[in-house]
């Protein structure tokens, strides 16, 4: 069905992208879940958490009534939301949860209503913007650690789900 609202645009956008990063995921045998490129960086399970902890903060605070990102140090404010991604201990649990945590997500969001996404909110630098403009960005962030996860497949031999859907596999 096309959508008809913005909501329903940034919505179709977010189930794009996290469709893509489950598919990413799930083409990323299980032996190479903790593969990290090099030592400083996340590795493949640690992104999966963070893709979850960053949507259930986002989703937990723009449908809230009375957002404000700084009312909490980042680390706190991801905490008081992320607690079943910080406890996904394996990789089918954490797909199900990047699953589960999108269908609960756009039930909030359209719980809360289009409206609601037009508040102002105060942005972790202190600046304003909506609720949208916080949206797109969890949006563009899931996309950002999607390229990471290709990358890592292609690191590890594998090819990645999105170019092998492109080329018709």
């Amino acid at each position: 069905m096309p959508a008809h609202t913005l909501l329903d645009e940034t919505l179709v956008a977010w189930r794009d992208a996290r469709l893509g990063v489950i598919a990413e995921i799930k083409n990323i045998p299980a032996k190479h879940f903790d593969f990290r490129p090099t030592p400083e960086v996340r590795s493949v399970r640690e992104l999966a958490v963070h893709i979850l902890e960053v949507a259930m903060m986002m989703t937990g605070e723009l449908t809230r009534p009375d957002t404000n990102f700084r009312r909490r140090p980042w680390p706190q404010l991801l905490k008081l939301y992320a607690k079943p991604a910080y406890d996904a201990e394996t990789r089918a649990q954490l797909l199900r949860l990047l699953k589960t945590q999108l269908d609960d997500g756009v039930r909030a969001f359209r719980a809360a209503g289009e409206l609601s996404l037009y508040q102002l909110i105060e942005q972790f630098d202190g600046s304003l913007g909506t609720k949208f403009t916080w949206f797109q960005h969890g949006i563009a962030q899931e996309m950002y650690h999607r390229g990471q996860l290709t990358l890592y497949a292609r690191l590890c031999g594998i090819e990645p789900a999105l170019t092998r859907m492109i080329r018709g596999g």
